[in-house]
């Protein structure tokens, strides 16, 4: 009567890297405050390897992975604009 189709397993991120605010904040702050472009180098480099563990750890899959990554750092680069523009317009410089 009914048969059953074969489909693709479906993954749902509870909590998904772009939805992590005041993660995003804190890595945007930290890099900001680095003093060389090195320096904030090598600390994104070390978050990146700490988010890859973890999303390897919990079963999802590496192409995922790279989009959820890619995604985290964008919302990155989108705070230390923002954290930029607020500094600039106060008359502050934040790099």
């Amino acid at each position: 009567m009914f048969e059953a189709e074969a489909t693709t397993p479906c993954r749902v991120i509870a909590f998904p890297l772009t939805r992590r605010a005041a993660k995003i904040r804190e890595v945007a702050a930290r890099i900001a405050e680095k003093v060389s472009d090195r320096q904030a180098g090598a600390y994104r480099n070390q978050v990146a390897e700490t988010l890859f563990r973890h999303l390897s750890k919990i079963g999802i899959a590496e192409e995922e992975q790279d989009e959820q990554v890619g995604a985290f750092f964008t919302a990155v680069e989108r705070e230390l604009a923002r954290l930029s523009y607020f500094d600039d317009a106060n008359g502050e410089t934040a790099y």
